[in-house]
């Protein structure tokens, strides 16, 4: 017989509509919307879900509600409003918690514009809400420089006006007003520099440029130059600020840009209003990912929400890829030139925004900074779990002399330079790379087996295919195949092999799991090399010390321990020498280099 949860699945509808998870304590866990309800509930029952928080998510749901509504539009608005209303636990949500600040347009006799967070509905005229406040106070600055407005909060009637019930402040003598609380200003002109600037905060210059240019002639016909300077000045100002502001064609007006960028666990969405080839707002945040939701997922929501958040009426939105938002809205994917050029500079906003809440984290929250690396790696390369021990080889030899090896350990992605160590190849007679990776492969994880030491989630091995087989001959002999994460990274395309596999794996140059994997492996190197070069210049010393007839390893020793290099044993008089070996072997060093000289020269 058919659960409870079954029938609930069995009878929804083939309708657009929205609906609800809830648990055993009628909490809710989850809002979704559908283009066809009853074929996107069932599919969260019958598929295999890759991610765990899904999983988890299915096996708790208890009851199912939904809400039938006539359009896919009207359940992408109606998810979104229950979102924001039961703040689900499954559910990403927007971070809103601040005030945005506005630019008001009072409705007065003799409008006041001044910067608010407060929107009362008494037919004021509201610009925003704007993001940031340092954007409102430049406009609002440039504005101030352009336009003598009042500031004062009288009511400016015309009874009051007539009945000479005001005296004009102090602005009004520092010529930052012109006294329309005595009558000195008219209400047609002070509305005709309402529009000016109503159109200057939309993003339209043209029609102010012009009344400023043909002010300056004006003035400049009537031989009046001093207030041509003035308007040249006013006129220079606004050129100034609208080149700074113009940064696409002056063509794209009233447009939406959005964008996304995303990781293992978060995304980063920007969103730019453009008017006029204006960027008058713009707006970035995280979120959180809950139930490893695509970047679609993420964008969709986004602009649903931010529209309304930011109250936009444009009928078009540019976009990275082609997302549904509504029926109503053109959706364009620009393919190239200016449309092109500004979703990839909303992009690029989302990822500095990106880079910065890194560093930040790094600083703030480096748990949750090494948990997203960790995250990104195991999905980048694949792996069943988080490579949090990472262990990475290489072998040194130089010209086929002194072969050692070096093995480096990182922790959480960073080095833990106590653990690394250095090999001796002792089984491997003269230059053999593979048979030596082999030898030291077996010798570190046996003895990490005998001490029963951690072993790590993943192994580097410098090198490729090669290295690689012999690497895994000595992982079969322990045991230990398929128990252990073994990757090869080649040199010269950085190319990642895995057991098995003939055709390597191509990491983004750019992505933090490569890095951390070429961190590794330069580590390796460096820590390799550097015994290597030790062995090397004990070996020289030794054997140049060798060369002088009838003196033996111990007098060598003698001379090393006390002048510490063979370069001071040659440089030494024969009296010191005489003090640290005697007089009979002095002589045969002393000798030996005096005549080596003797005959270089």
């Amino acid at each position: 017989m058919p659960t409870s949860l079954e029938l609930q699945i069995k009878t929804l509808p083939q309708s657009p509509g929205v609906y609800q998870y809830y648990d055993k304590d009628e909490v809710i866990l989850y809002v979704g919307k559908a283009k066809n309800l009853k074929k996107r509930v069932a599919s969260y029952f019958t598929k295999n879900h890759d991610n765990a928080k899904t999983r988890i998510l299915v096996r708790k749901i208890v009851s199912i509600k939904h809400i039938v509504v006539n359009t896919e539009t009207d359940a992408l608005l109606l998810e979104n409003n229950l979102i924001k209303k039961y703040q689900p636990k499954y559910n990403i949500m927007l971070k809103d918690d601040k005030t945005y600040p506005w630019i008001c347009i009072k409705k007065e006799r003799f409008p006041r514009i001044f910067l608010t967070r407060r929107v009362i509905k008494d037919g004021s005229e509201y610009f925003g809400p704007y993001t940031s406040v340092r954007t409102v106070r430049i406009l609002l600055d440039l504005i101030k420089e352009l336009y003598t407005l009042r500031t004062c909060t009288y009511d400016l009637s015309e009874e009051k006006i007539n009945a000479g019930k005001y005296k004009v402040c102090l602005e009004y003598h520092l010529g930052n007003c012109k006294g329309p609380c005595e009558g000195l200003q008219s209400e047609v002109i002070y509305q005709q520099d309402i529009k000016a600037i109503r159109n200057i905060i939309k993003g339209n210059f043209k029609e102010s440029l012009e009344v400023f240019k043909q002010m300056m002639f004006t003035f400049s016909e009537k031989m009046e130059f001093e207030e041509a300077q003035k308007i040249k000045e006013k006129l220079d100002l606004l050129a100034n600020y609208q080149a700074k502001s113009t940064i696409v064609n002056p063509s794209i007006n009233n447009v939406d840009v959005f964008s996304v960028i995303s990781d293992e666990g978060y995304g980063y969405l920007n969103f730019f209003k453009i008017s006029n080839g204006s960027i008058i707002q713009s707006y970035t945040t995280e979120v959180k990912k809950k139930l490893d939701e695509s970047d679609k997922d993420l964008l969709e929501l986004f602009i649903v929400e931010t529209r309304q958040r930011f109250n936009s009426q444009s009928t078009e939105i540019y976009v990275p890829f082609t997302v549904f938002v509504g029926d109503t809205i053109k959706v364009t994917v620009p393919k190239l030139g200016d449309k092109k050029r500004i979703v990839e500079l909303s992009e690029r906003n989302a990822k500095y925004y990106r880079q910065e809440q890194f560093k930040q984290i790094k600083i703030v929250d480096p748990d949750r900074h090494v948990k997203r690396i960790m995250a990104q790696m195991q999905k980048d390369l694949r792996l069943q779990s988080e490579p949090r021990h990472i262990e990475c080889f290489d072998n040194s030899n130089i010209q086929g002399t002194h072969p050692v090896a070096a093995c480096v350990v990182f922790k959480d992605g960073k080095p833990s330079k106590k653990e690394y160590r250095h090999y001796n190849i002792k089984t491997v007679v003269g230059p053999d790379d593979f048979a030596s990776m082999e030898e030291v492969v077996f010798r570190r994880y046996k003895r990490l087996l005998s001490e029963d030491e951690p072993l790590p989630q993943l192994i580097i091995i410098d090198g490729g295919k090669g290295q690689l087989s012999s690497a895994l001959k000595s992982l079969d002999i322990l045991g230990l195949r398929g128990k252990i994460a073994i990757i090869g990274i080649a040199k010269r395309l950085e190319e990642i092999y895995y057991p098995g596999d003939s055709i390597p794996m191509y990491l983004d140059k750019k992505s933090e799991s490569l890095k951390i994997i070429q961190h590794l492996r330069n580590e390796a190197h460096r820590f390799g090399i550097t015994l290597h070069r030790n062995k090397r210049s004990k070996s020289a010393i030794q054997s140049e010390l060798e060369q002088i007839p009838d003196v033996g390893r111990q007098t060598i020793t003698t001379l090393l321990r006390k002048f510490k290099s063979a370069k001071r044993v040659k440089e030494a008089s024969l009296e010191d020498l005489i003090a640290v070996i005697g007089n009979a072997r002095a002589k045969k060093v002393h000798e030996y280099y005096h005549a080596k000289k003797e005959n270089e020269s």
